[in-house]
Parts: C-alpha cells; structure tokens; sequence
C-alpha cells in the first residue's frame, strides 16, 4: 500500500497529466481512496512533524513534538475536509454543477500531494525551508486535473484552478493559524 502511495505522489508530482488521466480511468470505491491515500499521507505528515520537532532541535523535547504533531494532524485533516466542502459548495455556486463531495475530496486529496510531500521533508529537514516555494507548483497539478478529472471547460478553468488551489492551499495555513491563537500552548 504505501509503495502505491509513493509511485501515486511521484506521478502526480512529476507528470501531472499523464497521473490525471490514469486516475480520470481509475474506479474507487467511497472510503477506498480516504484509507487508501488522504489518510496515510496524513499520518506521514504527523509522524514526520513529531520527529521533525524531536531530532532537529538541540532539546529532546517529546512535550514540544507532541504539540507539533498535534497541530500538523488537525491542520492536514481540517484543511483537507475544509477545502473540500467549500470547492463542493462552490462547485455547485459558481460553477453551476450538481453537488459530489466524493468527487471534490478525491480532487482536493490527489492535487494536495505535493503540499504533503513538502511538509514531511519540511519538518524533518527544516533548514531547507526554500523549498516552500514549490508548494507553487500546487497550480500546475490543479490545472492539469481540472479538464480531464473535473471535466471543467476551458473559458472556466483559470476561474476554477485559481478557486482550488488558493482553497487547497490556504485552508491548512488557515486552521494552522486558528489553532495557535486559540491555544497559545500549541506555539513553538
């Protein structure tokens, strides 16, 4: 299963186009897709910031890596539902389509790979915090699964690239930062 997950990652971050239309043909079950890839991403995502936070700093401070890895799995699960139910909402708002919540959480997980990728080396390497800037590179995934995976027609797709990605990406940031004032306990 994860080897399937790392080959998926790698494909949708490398070839995006090619990745899409592979998984534009690939049928799923409801719960199959979130057990099967949103979920261990995330739990990487959330074991990477707990031994981000333990091995990187000069302290060995499991109270500190706790709280890391607390904020990184409530911002990745919130920012991931979140996003998804506001696309769903506006894919039907804006967009006038019929409402797919299953639809919009396969989108929504498959283009926030590379933002998972970039987290867990992130955390376990922060010193290379330029890399940042390829979370960027989040537009280009979207763009290219908007035609074949969303079916949205040209004259709107910047429209829905540019909606998508600021969700998929701002949502987590969002929480993230929601979390740290609601409880500043959760700040380091």
């Amino acid at each position: 299963m994860y080897k399937e997950i790392f080959k998926l990652v790698v494909a949708i971050i490398s070839q995006p186009g090619k990745a899409w239309d592979i998984l534009t043909r690939k049928e799923e079950k409801d719960d199959e897709f979130l057990s099967r890839f949103v979920y261990p991403l995330i739990g990487f995502v959330t074991v990477a910031a707990f031994l981000g936070v333990l091995f990187t700093r000069k302290e060995f401070d499991v109270e500190l890596a706790l709280k890391s890895s607390i904020r990184t799995l409530v911002a990745a699960f919130g920012g991931f539902y979140l996003a998804s139910y506001l696309l769903n909402e506006i894919w039907q708002g804006w967009f006038k389509r019929e409402k797919d919540m299953k639809l919009c959480q396969r989108f929504v997980g498959y283009s926030s790979s590379l933002m998972f990728a970039l987290n867990i080396v992130l955390m376990l390497l922060p010193e290379f915090f330029f890399l940042r800037i390829f979370v960027l590179y989040t537009f280009y995934i979207v763009w290219e699964g908007a035609g074949p995976y969303m079916q949205v027609e040209e004259k709107i797709r910047l429209k829905f690239v540019g909606t998508a990605t600021g969700l998929i990406l701002l949502t987590p940031w969002l929480i993230e930062v929601i979390l740290s004032m609601l409880m500043p306990g959760l700040r380091f």
